[in-house]
């Protein structure tokens, strides 16, 4: 009997390389909805293009071991195609067909295009281009071609969701046709991991813990953890809500975090041991993640297997809406 599924979710990101353990919380995410939905993931290598293309170098082996990571955080090819969107050259079509019926004032009205702009231009970097401006066509395009139901998002993202959904409007209006649907968002109810600086996770900041990190790069990750900096000394009483470890222990030591919080505030415990209890936790939640990723590796073939075989069935969906497409616009 098949199982019926909720609808059809598309999700991706820009290749990065190894994950860290912020990026972990949305793979999991994804894994869990493979069982309840119909899940399209795919590398995001061409919107890398967006703010790498003075530099494509290593942009291939990024997303290669991006999908080494995401395989050993738990998603599974048998459910969910996975793939690389360059290698589904119909999302370039729609892609160029959309950009001849999209007003240019609603690309630059998208509230991260000036930022990000100005934040790459702080770094002596360019990326007033063509490219860049339309990004947020291209994210449409991703969406929109394999006619997904959800699409996972947190409240940042909800206005690229929105010009998705204007596009699809827009092209239904000015053809007079139903072809393309306006997904809905699922919005994520993540929380955000800090990273041991207590910023935001970021590898540009260097504050971040692989999700297979090895036992000594924890134990080092754990020691640069900021604690409260009015403690000196263990009998000092503490406040572990301005703690990055303490943070951490919510994450991946939650039975044991009220009674560390109750011992810190009462000056029972130090930083020190309560680190070194945050590493032993933290190896025990990444070895098996650590373990799964060795196996892969092992067989690099198999990973080439996966991308393929998810290459095709994205192929052949995103194909139908195409035909849909040109058959609107009699082109």
């Amino acid at each position: 009997m098949t199982e019926v599924k909720k609808g059809r979710i598309l999700s991706g990101m820009r290749p990065t390389g190894k994950l860290h353990l912020g990026h972990l919380s949305v793979v999991e995410s994804w894994a869990a909805q493979q069982n309840d939905y119909e899940c399209f993931y795919f590398i995001a290598d061409w919107h890398a293009l967006t703010t790498q293309f003075d530099d494509t170098s290593a942009i291939r082996e990024a997303g290669r071991q991006m999908t080494i990571d995401w395989l050993a955080a738990g998603l599974d090819p048998e459910k969910s195609p996975i793939f690389r969107q360059s290698d589904i050259k119909t999302h370039a079509e729609l892609y160029l067909l959309f950009s001849m019926m999209t007003p240019l004032s609603w690309l630059e009205r998208v509230p991260t295009y000036k930022d990000q702009v100005r934040q790459f231009g702080e770094q002596g970097k360019d990326i007033t281009t063509h490219g860049f401006l339309g990004y947020p066509l291209l994210m449409a395009v991703d969406i929109l071609i394999y006619l997904a139901d959800y699409v996972p998002v947190g409240e940042d993202q909800l206005p690229h969701l929105e010009f998705a959904r204007e596009m699809v409007r827009r092209f239904n209006y000015l053809y007079n046709c139903d072809v393309l649907k306006e997904p809905q968002a699922l919005l994520a109810k993540i929380k955000m991991l800090p990273g041991v600086d207590n910023r935001k996770m970021s590898k540009s900041y260097n504050n971040y813990i692989s999700i297979t990190a090895e036992p000594e790069e924890i134990k080092e990750r754990c020691i640069q953890m900021i604690t409260d900096p009015a403690r000196i000394r263990k009998t000092d009483l503490g406040h572990p809500d301005i703690c990055t470890v303490y943070a951490y222990h919510g994450f991946y030591n939650a039975e044991e975090q009220p009674d560390i919080a109750c011992r810190c505030k009462a000056g029972e415990i130090g930083c020190f041991a309560c680190k070194a209890r945050l590493q032993q936790k933290l190896n025990e939640f990444i070895a098996p993640i650590r373990e799964r990723r060795r196996q892969l590796e092992e067989n690099p073939a198999r990973i080439d297997e996966i991308l393929a075989a998810g290459a095709e069935v994205a192929k052949k969906e995103s194909e139908k809406t195409m035909e849909a497409v040109r058959g609107v616009m009699k082109i």
